[in-house]
């Protein structure tokens, strides 16, 4: 799954975007709510937030390596990494 904001792209796995514990992590890691728990109990991205990223790898932090991707739209598709 992939969202785009005008300079930054939210990408999660899509084999743990199901994931409820992930899903409850990532929303309370991040400071800018781009994460949400969906109805189904899984990840959700909030399209409305992704270009308030502030670049902070929490989220980065509090999922399994690869999982979680930032990517600066307006840095040629440049990755957040921990």
């Amino acid at each position: 799954m992939r969202n785009d904001g005008l300079f930054i792209a939210v990408e999660i796995d899509d084999t743990i975007t199901a994931d409820a514990e992930l899903a409850k992590k990532l929303t309370e890691a991040c400071p800018v709510d781009i994460f949400a728990v969906a109805d189904t109990g899984g990840v959700e991205l909030v399209e409305g937030n992704i270009d308030e990223c502030v670049l902070c790898g929490l989220c980065l932090a509090a999922a399994p390596a690869g999982a979680v991707k930032i990517i600066k739209i307006y840095d040629e598709e440049a990755l957040l990494t921990r």
